[in-house]
């Protein structure tokens, strides 16, 4: 019979050939399921992409002679082989970022199909009763990685490479560069590699059949969208076998037509898959248990049969066994050194990719469902933990404004905590096998929201002197690089705004910009509200395309609502080769939004400033106002309360050294203390808590040049100044 021996060439390493998937290929609906948009299978298109490489073709001779000296010999049983697996999960933060758990149910139907422990197997087609077959294969979530760092068999890549399947290579260059655990490539002798994408070119999963041609590479794996991994989460019952047909090909298995063509031809009737024992077909994309589409069957059965549909290597949504010709050809595969394949089971390597099936305890960490949150809201912690955890014990720093909730305490394997006060806590988590113990400790990993600010609110980030560990305003950096910074000497409206340094990023970055609470819930339902604030950008080529997306939430940040996009000519026509930053008032653009509607009108109102850069320029942002009524070009600080004075004296005046400024407040409030040279610039800022009645502020002035200043005090509410004179 017709033997091909294949495995996945290298995409990515210098040392190897590079084979790309069909750019943007259509798809192709004779081969896939009925009923799905999905081609269900790219093996064979792949397979005939690396049989017109004549390098291929000569460097897989080795592992041809040496599959067909290892399938002559008696098949051996009663030896389980374990392969050591590991899930690369490569997303956008999107569904393709499946749960652990979804990935812990591949592995459990893996291994249930590939024992034949799948109770499915009693109701095959009386044909073929009798002959499923256990393929004595089990496979182990590997908890060491190629350096030997523990971790869960599960690495995690955000890219959005996730959506480019076009370049399966790229991909895996994508994973290798970006995981969360160990950023050189994990070989293909080593462990069996799953890459679970959102897109790998059309189809639903894809691998080849082993070869020498890439033994060792990192692309000796299997690519599987995330809605075809496992049969919960993203996934279903009719797509949970996906694996189990994937695996069949990575260890030397055809579709039961052959390896050439898309199921349902009549061509398929003249080629065969070198299994004996599974009848010649032309494939199906059903559950068409009666299909006997080829009449050659009679030379290994002695009559003609039906097509064995309920077969894991045909397309059917009924598949539920091996033959024993499968499982002799696959355990042959196993035996096979040249491939790489005769290694992954070795006692040594079991040992050194931590698939041994010992588990303990070699690493403590945890999520939470949300780490920022408004006063007196109640965050979920979730023990992530691996491999092996029997106790647990909890420390949150600060120790007080927080309490647990839902019956949990500081023992409690994934407890529930409100948080009550304004700051930033950090958590630790100090979990045992009851032999080892470990902690992770995340720094200000929650942040708890100040009091809703009122309205007007303006923020010209006057009073900061930086942007980091702010209660009031959150950076978020998805791609761990230039982060929202504090600029000095470039604001439209004094001397501060915030900076994003986008000049010589990488593409596809993500930076967010998130207020603190404001309370709306005042404001009539037929009331109006302005969201304004200013920008300054330029592009670096005209070429650019570049997002700000501005984004509104009315609990607290919980769901989000796009309310701006201005994006490439309409963000700015303008281009800047060189790294940008604005000189005058006239390098800045004003927006104003009226588009914040009465569902907004509540007590925690934020707003979201997103930049979504491809290596531009800089972006820098400033006087972000809302306010009530319609759109201004004035900063708007509170139009009724502006001409309210607070008490306030300033002494000594004249001063040589430090000036006291004593004022006092009817309530306790947020407030800023400018000085202001005779220009009108701003020479410092500071934020200030004041309390109810008398406030005693003390500021240095011996870096100030002998000249005439003013102290301008200034809250939401009121507003007041005083000259002095420093000698």
């Amino acid at each position: 019979m017709k033997f091909t021996y294949l495995l996945l060439c290298s995409f990515l390493l210098s040392s190897m050939h590079s084979i790309a998937q069909d750019n943007k290929r259509k798809f192709d609906p004779t081969n896939a399921r009925d009923g799905e948009d999905i081609e269900y299978c790219h093996q064979h298109i792949k397979m005939a992409e690396l049989r017109n490489n004549p390098d291929y073709i000569k460097a897989n001779k080795e592992s041809e002679l040496e599959f067909q000296q290892k399938i002559k010999e008696p098949a051996q049983k009663g030896t389980i082989y374990k392969i050591p697996i590991v899930f690369h999960v490569l997303h956008s933060e999107g569904v393709e970022n499946i749960s652990d758990e979804q990935i812990y149910d591949c592995v459990s139907i893996l291994n249930r199909d590939f024992r034949k422990q799948n109770a499915d197997t009693a109701n095959v087609h009386p044909d073929f009763l009798g002959m499923p077959a256990d393929v004595e294969v089990e496979f182990v979530l590997a908890t060491k990685a190629p350096n030997g760092n523990c971790f869960k068999g599960i690495t995690r890549t955000n890219s959005p490479m996730s959506y480019q399947g076009d370049d399966g290579g790229s991909q895996v260059g994508a994973i290798i560069q970006g995981n969360d655990v160990y950023n050189q490539s994990w070989p293909g002798n080593k462990y069996l590699n799953v890459f679970v994408c959102g897109e790998i070119g059309g189809a639903a999963g894809y691998t080849t059949n082993p070869s020498s041609w890439s033994a060792t590479s990192m692309t000796n794996g299997i690519w599987v969208l995330h809605n075809y991994v496992g049969s919960i989460g993203t996934s279903s019952l009719g797509t949970s076998r996906t694996m189990t047909h994937e695996v069949g090909h990575w260890l030397n298995l055809d579709h039961p037509w052959g390896n050439t063509n898309n199921p349902n031809l009549p061509s398929n009737c003249f080629t065969d898959d070198n299994v004996q024992d599974t009848p010649e077909c032309i494939g199906v994309t059903s559950c068409n248990l009666n299909a006997n589409t080829c009449s050659g069957d009679n030379a290994y059965w002695g009559f003609d049969i039906r097509d064995n549909v309920e077969n894991y290597m045909d397309y059917s949504y009924c598949s539920k066994m091996y033959t024993q010709g499968q499982v002799n050809r696959m355990r042959a595969a196993l035996q096979v050194s040249s491939t790489g394949r005769s290694n992954l089971w070795k006692a040594s390597n079991l040992s050194a990719t931590g698939a041994t099936g010992d588990l303990y305890l070699c690493k403590a960490e945890f999520e939470a469902d949300r780490t920022t949150i408004c006063s007196g809201n109640e965050i979920f912690f979730t023990d992530d933990s691996y491999n092996v955890v029997s106790s647990w014990l909890w420390t949150i720093t600060p120790s007080t404004g927080w309490s647990y909730t839902n019956g949990t305490d500081a023992n409690s394997q994934n407890p529930s905590i409100i948080f009550d006060n304004e700051g930033l806590y950090t958590i630790s988590l100090n979990a045992s096998d009851g032999a080892a113990s470990d902690v992770e400790t995340k720094n200000n990993y929650i942040r708890v929201l100040p009091a809703s600010a009122v309205l007007p609110y303006w923020e010209g980030f006057e009073e900061y002197t930086s942007l980091e560990n702010l209660t009031n305003w959150e950076i978020i950096n998805l791609n761990n690089n230039n982060a929202f910074t504090l600029a000095t000497g470039i604001g439209y409206t004094g001397n501060k705004c915030a900076r994003l340094v986008n000049y010589g990023q990488q593409p596809s970055n993500v930076d967010e910009l998130i207020s603190e609470p404001i309370d709306m819930s005042g404001i009539p339902e037929t009331g109006q509200v302005t969201l304004s604030f200013r920008y300054s950008y330029r592009k670096r080529t005209s070429s650019d395309y570049e997002f700000l997306k501005v984004f509104i939430s009315n609990d607290c940040g919980g769901d989000w609502s796009q309310r701006k996009t201005l994006g490439g000519n309409l963000l700015s026509n303008q281009v800047s080769s060189s790294y940008w930053q604005p000189s005058s008032q006239s390098d800045w653009e004003t927006i104003h939004m009226g588009n914040v509607f009465s569902d907004f009108f509540v007590e925690n109102f934020r707003m979201k400033f997103r930049f979504e850069g491809e290596g531009g320029n800089n972006f820098y942002l400033d006087d972000i106002n809302l306010y009530e009524g319609s759109s201004s070009d004035d900063i708007i600080v509170g139009v009724e309360e502006l001409g309210a004075n607070i008490d306030m004296s300033i002494y000594p005046n004249p001063t040589e050294a430090d000036v006291s400024v004593v004022f006092h407040l009817n309530k306790a409030q947020k407030m800023t203390a400018q000085i202001i040279d005779v220009r009108g610039k701003v020479i410092e800022s500071h934020l200030l808590h004041a309390n109810e009645g008398k406030n005693t502020l003390i500021l240095e002035t011996s870096k100030l040049s002998q000249g005439s200043y003013t102290i301008k005090l200034n809250s939401a509410s009121a507003s007041s100044s005083m000259p002095f004179y420093k000698i």
